[in-house]
Order: structure tokens, then sequence, then C-alpha cells
């Protein structure tokens, strides 16, 4: 029978990264190897399981970290992990970009404001909770932004009434600036003044957030890919984060999301993250601004019990036999699984309460013939198998049964059904009991255990079942959708990958500004120092003249001018031995050298000169050592005056 699954259905997509995995495993490079085991040892080190993120953006965060410390190999840089506890904090500072700010992405929250929270604030009645998470919230600017627009649209003091905000994060030092709430000038920029006064209190320098609104606020470190989601949530905010992590570990974060949702919660991603395939959980509310409301769920039977009817004998029952009657009742009432019972006539005479539930039956179902309900011919067509288990006598058992409650959901179930007799009367048949046991868990467990080959099997009998159901223009059609969903799905990775290069570029302009500054502060600095260097010297009044490395002159201060006729431009970076001017420099070589081997002062030597008005003179030479340089010195001239 076409409705008897026995093993799930497997994609292509699945199976060519199956079959692809193995390939990719048997051929890894010995830098993925590397890679693999430092981030295997930082997870066990630290408790910072980074294995689901991308790998080309880690790789490449982990190696700015390693050209910092000058450590070309992933060995070598583990070694440096393991002697200094203080890299780890460098290093997780540069993996986890915390590039974030208040209402970042103007249009996105505007949306979220006009768009998201009246709908959320409608929903909910005037003394109900608010609950939202903005889960990666990093410095903490994200968190107090979603407590603004709240407050912002019912006011500062209900917000404080009913609105609980919890802000996560894996980064604790991102964590410690977020619970302390302050924040320099340059960080609120971006916020209308009137706003900024209304929500930030001066603290020195900077602004800290109001501290009434900050109690609603709770910070805590949380792995999205490890540790339990917040729950109950009506609004959940993710922005720019899933985008670090791989396909796999995108798919179990939106699944701990959709859990994490109340029916109708909405999702607040960034602008390179989307849901491709969680349409059946998630509808769109504004694709460009990536928010989304998670769907309703099936929603569970209600109604009016219904009753249980038995045939009785005309006359009334002795006191034993209605008691076992009623345990009879209550018994197939109260059954862990889904039974129903039938009249000979084929008539559903009973359900029970898990039957009721599970298949939608109600009490105008009771007393018709049972070929009339849905269910005895879907998931599998029972009424031939009533035949055949009362003309064989046995009861016949159906496994791994697939009936499914919405397009992408199944459920499974072993069917026995059973005919009955009653022993003391007639041999015949008066009735069949159809007994329903979920084996969901199960039946899926087994699935996952299946091998490939069995996977392969099963998704070309689906092949074939769609073949025979469906016609060809639907299959052209089908074929097409699932070839712009991948290229869709390429788009969406290069997008991520564009995104988080982005915010790289970001950090590092951030980094570089703040270099910029120091070199300014440097500059300055330097400037002042060779000011008050330079008068100094014009402040000496004999000729200063400063050899630096091969005797190049390095300074020659104004009475050096002033004797020797030549301005400091036209000698600086000359040779000093190879200037012609009034002195005889050749001379002064030896006591130049002498000062430069011994490090010690030499001198004074006279030596005659002329200088530049053409006047004979006597000139005292002094030479001294430079400080710091190791070839450098100082000539002191003077002239002498009188024997």
């Amino acid at each position: 029978m076409d409705e008897i699954r026995a093993r799930p259905h497997v994609d292509a997509a699945t199976e060519s990264d199956v079959s692809g995995g193995a390939s990719a495993d048997t051929h890894a490079t010995d830098s993925d190897q590397g890679l693999e085991e430092l981030l295997a040892f930082i997870r066990d080190a630290r408790g910072f399981d980074f294995t689901g993120y991308k790998r080309a953006s880690l790789a490449r965060r982990i190696r700015k970290r390693m050209h910092d410390v000058k450590v070309a190999d992933w060995s070598d840089y583990r070694d440096r992990l393991e002697i200094d506890a203080e890299e780890f904090r460098l290093l997780f500072n540069t993996i986890l970009i915390n590039v974030t700010g208040f209402f970042r992405d103007v249009e996105a929250w505007n949306a979220l404001q006009t768009e998201v929270l009246p709908q959320v604030l409608a929903r909910s009645g005037s003394d109900e909770e608010l609950r939202i998470w903005s889960a990666g919230c990093s410095s903490g600017e994200e968190a107090y932004s979603l407590v603004i627009a709240v407050a912002e649209a019912i006011g500062i003091e209900e917000t404080l009434d009913r609105v609980k905000v919890y802000g996560t994060d894996v980064d604790d030092e991102a964590l410690r600036e977020a619970r302390a709430g302050v924040y320099p000038a340059k960080r609120l920029e971006g916020l209308p003044v009137p706003m900024r006064e209304r929500y930030f209190e001066a603290n020195g320098g900077g602004y800290s957030f109001r501290t009434d609104l900050r109690r609603r606020v709770i910070f805590g470190r949380h792995d999205l890919t490890r540790d339990a989601p917040i729950s109950r949530l009506d609004l959940l905010v993710c922005r720019n984060t899933l985008m670090y992590f791989n396909v796999e570990a995108q798919a179990q974060v939106v699944d701990r999301f959709h859990f994490a949702l109340k029916e109708e919660g909405f999702l607040f991603l960034g602008k390179a993250e989307m849901l491709l395939s969680d349409m059946d959980r998630f509808e769109v509310v504004n694709v460009r601004q990536r928010l989304f409301r998670r769907k309703a769920g099936r929603p569970t039977t209600s109604g009016h019990p219904i009753q249980l009817r038995l045939e009785a004998e005309s006359g009334a029952e002795p006191p034993a036999a209605t008691r076992n009657r009623v345990v009879g009742e209550l018994m197939v009432e109260n059954s862990p699984v889904a039974v129903i019972g039938l009249d000979a006539e084929g008539r559903l005479v009973t359900a029970s309460a898990h039957a009721r539930a599970q298949f939608g039956i109600t009490t105008h179902d009771v007393g018709r013939q049972f070929r009339d309900h849905e269910l005895s011919y879907r998931p599998v067509e029972l009424r031939p198998l009533i035949d055949q288990a009362h003309r064989e006598r046995r009861s016949i058992r159906l496994t791994s049964v697939e009936r499914r409650s919405s397009v992408s959901d199944s459920e499974f179930f072993d069917i026995v059904v059973q005919p009955l007799w009653n022993a003391d009367a007639d041999p015949a048949a008066i009735g069949t009991s159809v007994t329903f046991i979920d084996t969901t868990v199960q039946t899926r467990l087994q699935h996952d255990l299946k091998q490939i080959r069995e996977d392969l099997e099963t998704a070309y009998e689906e092949l074939q079942s769609t073949n025979e159901e469906l016609e060809t223009t639907n299959e052209e059609l089908q074929s097409s959708i699932e070839e712009l969903e991948t290229t869709n799905e390429e788009l969406q990775s290069t997008n991520e990958e564009l995104e988080t290069t982005n915010e790289e570029m970001q950090s590092g302009n951030e980094e570089l500004e703040t270099m910029n500054e120091e070199m300014q502060v440097r500059t300055r600095e330097l400037d002042g120092a060779r000011a008050f260097l330079e008068g100094v010297l014009a402040s000496v009044a004999a000729a200063v003249v400063v050899l630096g490395h091969q005797n190049r002159v390095q300074a020659w201060n104004s009475s050096a001018e002033d004797m020797w006729g030549l301005r400091a431009a036209e000698v600086q970076d000359e040779p000093f031995f190879s200037l012609e001017f009034g002195l005889p420099v050749t001379q002064l070589r030896d006591l130049v050298e002498r000062c430069v081997r011994e490090r010690r002062r030499t001198g004074p030597v006279e030596v005659p000169a002329v200088n530049r008005r053409g006047r004979s003179l006597r000139c005292r030479v002094i030479c001294s050592p430079l400080d710091g340089v190791t070839d450098g010195v100082v000539l002191l001239m003077e002239e002498v005056v009188g024997d």
C-alpha cells in the first residue's frame, strides 16, 4: 500500500553531504587538521566551542591574531595559549567581532517599531509580561535599544511594570561592559538629543543607562549552539550572529529559536541572514528588514468528551456486570494508545480519549459507518484489513505506517486490527478493535540509524511514488524551484561572507582610527621635543655641530651658521669631513675618531681657521660622545680670545 512507509525520505542534498563529507575528510590538508586541533583545544581548555563557526572567517580571524604575535603555525600558537592565559582573552576579542550600536540599521528598527511592536502589544493583555531576548547582544547596545523602543511605544511606567529583556553573549568581557551600562559620548551620537536625555544620565566622561530601566534587563553568558534557549518569548532579536555559523549550526540554532518563541512570536534577524528552508515554521512579516513570525502549530483537539457506547442485552444488569462494564469503558477511555471499537456492522462504537485527540473524532462520528470517516482510508486503507482479520480469525499488524500531519511533518504508527468474539455465545465476531500505537519517536530514531543505501532506496521509492502522482509539467517546475533555491542559498552564503568581511573591516577601521589618534599624540610630543632641542641649541653661544652615523651632520646651530657662513639646510646629512669652509676639518678626524672609540670627551684642540667674514682666528674644538647613538658625537667650537 502506498500509504505505508518503512523509512523516512532523504533528499539529494543530504546524500551529497554524506558522500562528499567522507571524501573531504580523506583529503583534508595539514592546515585544516591543525585548525581543527586548535579549536578542540580551545573548547576543552576554556569551554568556547567554535566548531560550528564558518571555517573561512574563523581561520581568517585566528590568523590575524597569530600575525599580531608573530606566530605562523597552528601548533606553535596552541603552545602560546598554553603558557599565556592573557592570550585567550585577546584571541576571543579578535574572533568575536563586537561591532554594534544603538538602533544600528535605522530602517530595520523603524520596521520593528511600526510593524511588529504594535502586534506584540495588541496580542498581550495589559497585565501580561512581555519577554524579549537579545541573543548575541555584545556590549549591550542592542538590548538597551529594545527597552527604549518598547518604552517609546507604551511609556516608561508600563515598561517598568511588565517588560523583561534578556541579553546574552558568549563574550564575558563584552557582557561586563553591558552590565555596567556606561558608554562614551561617541557611542550615543546617533541618538536624538531628547531620547538621549530621557534614557541616559551623565556619568563622568560618558553616559549611563537610567537605573530603573536597567533593572528590566538581565545579562548572562549563553552559547546559542550548546545552551538551552530562553522560552515563552514574544520577540527574539538575533542580528548578524547566525552568519558566522555553518549550515548545520544555523539549523540547530533556528530550531531552538522556534522552540523559544510563543506561537506567533516574532524573530528579528540581521540584513545578511535569511530563513531559506523554514518557511513552513515561520512566515515573513518584512523580508527586506528580516522580520519573521512563528506560525501557529496544529491546535489540540478540543470539545466535549465522546460518550462510550456498548450494546447491552435487554433487562437489568447485575451490579458486578455493571461495574465490570464501567471498568472496561474506563480502560478504553484512558488507554495510553489510540483505540477505536467497531461493531459487527462496521459502525464506530467507541474511541479512546487519545484517539479522539489524535484523529479529530467527535460525538457526531459515534454510531456512523466507519467507512465514512477519513481514518478508514488514511493513512492506510483499513476496511480490507478488517475483512481479512475476520476471515482469517486473527489479528493483523502493520508497522511504521506514516500519517502526514502537515506538509513537512509526519507521524508513524503501528496499527493492530483485532477481531472480537464472545466466547460464550455466537462464535461469529461481534466487533473489531483497531489500535494505533504511536511509534514516531522510535521510528525516527531507527530512520536516523539506517545505512546510506537504505536511505537511497527510500528516496528512490518516494521518487517513484511522486512520478506516479505528478504530471511532467509539475516535475519540471519542481526541478526549477530546487535550482533557484540552491542558487539563493549560494547567494545567501556569499552575502553572509561579505557581511562578515565588512564587519571585520569596520573593526579594523576602528583599530586604525585608534592608532591614528595615538600617532597624532606622539607626533605632537615629538614636535615639542624637537622645538625644545632646537631652542636649546640656538641658545648656546658657541658653535655646536652634531654628527651621526658615518660622521654625517645631524644638527648645525645658529652660532655655527654665523661663524662659518653655512646654513643648516645646506649641510644637513652631509659628510662633515667633506665640507669646505673656514675650519680645517681634516685636522679634527683623530679627535672625533678617538671620542667615538673611547666614548669619552676629547680635546680641547686649537686649530687655525677663517670665519665667514674672512678674518683669521684660532678655534678651540671639544668633542663629546652623543648618548644613545653608538657613533654619534657633539662638536663644540669657540674662538680663542687672547693668549
